[in-house]
């Protein structure tokens, strides 16, 4: 199974979230899975500091995986009220203490934004081959169907994490938030979508005993997993008032692993574009009264509905636990 990986990861980085980790870990190791290339863009963190993070995680191992810097803000929406959400929280919450004693994440020097082009270009040289997981905002896959709009068809398919429909408290989430626009183009692009939202996401919960499986392991993986996974628990904990933490991206890379995990419907799925509500998600087959909105154009797309945690926990270690490098040459 061939990937590319769109991602935001945070691991190391007061604050951020760090499920993209866990889900470039799992493709890491996951024999099924040959990574070809991980993009970054920007939302759980600037896509600078992405690109540091993945670098950094990807030479650690010795991996020969190709990184590539993508957009730094969204098609439209403005970027300054997300980033002062996403960048400061730790401080405002007077938690930055918890990342104490973790080595930084090196900085690299600064590279072009080049990541929708060399995901247009993979996907088209290789018809069918290719599976993007998108666990960012969709900037740079939004961006790469405009660069290469044949790509819809030739993508084998795009694995999405975002989108919230009936989660208390979480009117967008944002992935689709921070970019309404890539997210309507890409769902509206055509292509073989799998959408994993926020409802199913947050069904999924790691807490510190499920991480302390990883401390007998001694791999450098596992010790990424254990050094950067354990503050952001405590700040979950601490902010969430959640038992653990939950591990939202890393469904997607398991679901490809072993469908069986989660159960899944066709639904027709929108995106407002307009008002307070940009950025909401909504399923168009729910909808009772339709005064004002267009009847839709798009097919259906998969999108998981319910996980089995544990089955969900249980493949993750399984995979980091059989972890060996591998060499992949760059494309």
């Amino acid at each position: 199974m061939r990937l590319i990986i769109d991602c935001d990861p945070g691991n190391g980085v007061a604050g951020a979230n760090v499920d993209d980790g866990l889900a470039l870990a799992l493709a890491i190791a996951a024999s099924e899975v040959q990574l070809d290339m991980i993009t970054t863009v920007s939302g759980n963190t600037p896509s600078e500091i992405g690109f540091n993070v993945a670098s950094h995680l990807v030479n650690s191992l010795g991996e020969n995986i190709p990184v590539y810097r993508g957009a730094s803000s969204a098609l439209v929406e403005t970027s300054a009220p997300w980033r002062d959400l996403l960048d400061n929280g730790a401080e405002r919450a007077q938690l930055t203490h918890l990342w104490h004693g973790l080595p930084s994440v090196p900085s690299l020097p600064k590279s072009m934004p080049e990541a929708a082009l060399r995901i247009g270009e993979l996907v088209c040289q290789n018809p069918k081959k290719i599976t993007i997981i998108a666990i960012g905002p969709l900037t740079n896959i939004a961006m790469a169907l405009q660069l290469f709009p044949e790509m819809a068809q030739n993508v084998a398919q795009i694995v999405i994490m975002g989108a919230v429909f009936n989660v208390p408290g979480y009117v967008k989430d944002t992935n689709f938030g921070l970019d309404p626009e890539a997210a309507h183009a890409v769902l509206s692009s055509g292509a073989n979508i799998t959408l994993v939202p926020m409802d199913v996401t947050v069904q999924t919960q790691m807490v510190h005993s499920d991480l302390d499986r990883f401390a007998s392991l001694q791999s450098p993986l596992s010790q990424f997993l254990l050094s950067t996974m354990r503050p952001w628990i405590d700040y979950s904990r601490a902010t969430r008032k959640l038992p653990g933490c939950w591990i939202h991206d890393v469904l997607t890379v398991a679901w490809l692993l072993d469908k069986s995990i989660a159960t899944c419907e066709r639904r027709q799925v929108g995106i407002e574009l307009q008002g307070a509500l940009r950025g909401k998600s909504f399923y168009y087959d729910a909808l009772r009264l339709r005064i004002g909105i267009p009847a839709p154009t798009i097919e259906p797309i998969t999108v998981l509905q319910s996980v089995d945690n544990q089955r969900l926990l249980d493949l993750i270690f399984q995979s980091i636990s059989g972890y060996s490098p591998k060499l992949i040459s760059k494309k």
